[in-house]
């Protein structure tokens, strides 16, 4: 496949809406970032405006008829616009005022009337309105060069205006602007999840992964007060279809193992926290439910984690790989570490050989528990001594491509590739026989 190119089948559009929720924070915190900055920008670039207006008509001082006095009053109305906004006009209200003028005057002729739309813009509306008044008092010296026959009257008294007449910068954009970016932060998380060449959902599991799918474990959602315990699917907490996910995925294993005769399997992952210690516990326990007596060995020498899941007490476990300790409430037997270890780990890997070479004539199945292959390299040593390896895969959660070079390395050590466990998947194939579950390795 061309990682250039986007695989839609491999897209769930329930994912990407999982993916949304999953950082809904930072699409909260982007968006109100945004809008902040906006703002802030807004009111640094912001200058306060305050508008004085007044509405004037022009009337013709020699006509009588009305109609012609509307027809030149409204040329006149055109020329009195500029008068207004000329230099000399500027000059007189300067002179008059005492004051530079730091604004500026506009005037518009209402269409088609002889009315005109007088406004003094400033910093300061006290200077506005004086401003204002000024221009009204001394217009007529201006328009006096142009038309000597032009009356102007007030029809509205300007007055100081009490608050600014603009807006901050981006006022009106703001809103659309933060919608613009909080759709486009959805963008690039959408994109990202997208791009990220990691096996989104089971369907088309057996396409882009180098063997056999044995079953896919569902997510299990439970409540924070039960989030600290590991989901073991002897427990009231989980649901049916999680444990019965296990117990099938279950009896593929055993029925190869057994059809093979074989006795060791190795249970990793490529990266951490991808379920791969609480996916060897529950085979074990599965296993254990038909009659099968089960040693489980934790080899995760840097993060132990069976303890925890089994909740075993520190002082239970006596020595490191001395003692092989049977479980009452599990029935299942145990070798576990409580702590890392900081002994070299070619003399932990040698004396888990010794215990398994030892124990094959004592059990029916025994299971390692590696670290993942990502973390160290005590996994390669581990499948040298196990039968079969099994691989757990967590939805979106490791590249693909990683994860089929591990096959190929597994293939090239003494362990068969048992197959793949796809673990926490939101959904749920509807036929088995779909993902290969028919095909197992012999």
């Amino acid at each position: 496949m061309n990682r250039n190119e986007i695989d839609l089948q491999n897209i769930s559009f329930y994912g990407i809406l999982r993916e949304l929720k999953k950082y809904w924070r930072y699409i909260v915190i982007f968006t109100v970032s945004v809008w902040l900055f906006i703002t802030g920008l807004g009111q640094l670039l912001y200058t306060p405006e305050y508008t004085v207006s007044t509405t004037l008509v022009v009337t013709d001082k020699t006509s009588e008829n009305n109609y012609a006095s509307l027809s030149l009053a409204s040329s006149m109305a055109d020329v009195m616009s500029e008068i207004f906004q000329s230099d000399a006009m500027r000059e007189l209200v300067e002179n008059d005022t005492e004051n530079i003028m730091d604004g500026r005057i506009t005037c518009s002729q209402v269409p088609e009337t002889n009315l005109l739309v007088l406004n003094i813009i400033s910093k300061d509306p006290s200077s506005a309105y004086a401003f204002m008044n000024s221009a009204l008092t001394h217009y007529s010296e201006v328009s006096s060069h142009v038309f000597s026959n032009a009356s102007l009257q007030v029809l509205q008294e300007p007055s100081i205006p009490t608050s600014p007449s603009n807006k901050p910068r981006f006022s009106g954009s703001k809103n659309i602007l933060t919608v613009a970016a909080c759709l486009g932060m959805c963008f690039l998380i959408t994109f990202l999840y997208a791009f990220r060449y990691t096996l989104k959902n089971p369907f088309n599991a057996k396409k882009l992964l180098d063997g056999p799918i044995l079953g896919v474990i569902p997510f299990e959602k439970i409540n924070k007060k039960q989030s600290k315990k590991a989901l073991l699917i002897n427990l009231p907490i989980v649901s049916m279809a999680y444990s019965e996910s296990y117990r099938k995925v279950t009896s593929r294993i055993e029925h190869i193992l057994r059809k093979n005769n074989k006795q060791v399997l190795l249970v990793t992952s490529i990266a951490e926290n991808e379920g791969k210690s609480t996916c060897a516990a529950n085979i074990a326990l599965s296993l254990q439910e038909k009659g099968k007596k089960v040693l489980l060995i934790d080899c995760d020498f840097m993060k132990p984690a069976q303890y925890k899941i089994f909740e075993r007490k520190d002082d239970v476990i006596k020595d490191e790989y001395q003692l092989i300790q049977y479980n009452e409430k599990t029935h299942i037997w145990e070798l576990f570490l409580n702590k890392s270890i900081n002994k070299p780990s070619n003399y932990l890997l040698n004396k888990i050989k010794s215990v398994v070479e030892n124990n094959k004539i004592n059990f029916d199945f025994i299971i390692l528990d590696s670290s993942p292959t990502k973390a160290s390299s005590d996994a390669e040593v581990l499948m040298d001594m196990s039968d079969y390896t099994l691989l757990v895969v967590r939805e979106d959660w490791t590249d693909i491509r990683i994860i089929n070079d591990i096959v190929d390395l597994i293939w090239q050590s003494n362990s068969q590739f048992l197959g793949f466990v796809l673990n926490s998947f939101y959904e749920q194939p509807v036929r088995n026989n779909a993902y290969g579950y028919g095909h197992y390795s012999n």
